[in-house]
């Protein structure tokens, strides 16, 4: 079972890490993709990888509630030079955030996303309330041959067609369970099977109190909680072909 999104590096985790690494291994999660979010975490993202090299995969990118910095794309492609099979995120757009400047994101998403169409690489995209500026962008660059990964994905449903036809992953959160996102269930169950990816997106997007087999102090979201999570799902979407999707995507 592969976590196709989380933040193993944040600083939340620091003193129980190796745990939540083993309990995760016990719960049957066999891979995951630790995701960047700036320069400032890259070296913990890189380190990660370094010591666990058959169970994460690293990813590197700016997210966009993040302040570039001098040199940040450079930066970027120095960590992407020497981790070949890295993918790139978490990047995008977001017009949930308070005073964010969209021009900024465009350029700096846009920026990233040709290095991923350039190289090829899995690249993962965060995306809050900016979804027509986010499909224009893709309509309308290059894009890596073997797609890209709308994580967490909370856009419209009339929005998949023109996103898978793109070459979209979509990957489910257990934060979706909870009765008020009933929605979102309803927009996966529109997704072609072999587009969709599950994720935990650790430590937040904590899944209702039900689902919650590895519980954490300060309602921090244990990685481990995937299992129940692809269980409960699998009520209620077909996710057969999860395990492929992910190998094909990411390897």
């Amino acid at each position: 079972m592969t976590d196709a999104h989380n933040h193993l590096q944040d600083t939340r985790f620091d003193s129980i890490r190796s745990r939540i690494i083993a309990e995760m291994l016990e719960s049957g999660i066999t891979h995951c993709v630790v995701n960047g979010t700036s320069p400032a975490d890259w070296p913990q993202v890189a380190e990660l990888a370094k010591k666990h090299p058959n169970f994460i995969t690293p990813s590197f990118g700016l997210h966009p509630w993040q302040q570039p910095t001098d040199g940040w794309l450079e930066k970027l492609l120095d960590y992407l030079d020497d981790t070949p099979h890295a993918c790139i995120g978490e990047c995008g757009l977001d017009r949930w955030m308070k005073d964010y400047d969209l021009e900024r994101q465009k350029h700096i998403f846009i920026a990233q996303l040709a290095i991923a169409s350039d190289r090829n690489l899995p690249l993962s995209i965060h995306c809050l309330k900016a979804w027509g500026p986010l499909l224009d962008i893709l309509e309308n660059h290059p894009l890596p041959a073997r797609g890209f990964l709308l994580h967490s994905y909370s856009g419209s449903t009339e929005l998949v067609p023109q996103f898978s036809k793109l070459g979209a992953y979509f990957s489910f959160s257990g934060y979706f369970l909870h009765p008020r996102k009933s929605k979102v269930i309803e927009t996966f169950q529109t997704i072609p099977k072999d587009r969709l990816l599950l994720e935990t997106d650790a430590p937040d997007m904590l899944p209702p109190r039900t689902y919650i087999t590895h519980p954490l102090a300060d309602s921090l979201n244990h990685p481990g909680n995937l299992a129940t999570i692809a269980t409960a799902i699998s009520e209620l979407l077909d996710i057969s072909l999860v395990e492929n999707n992910a190998q094909r995507f990411f390897r």
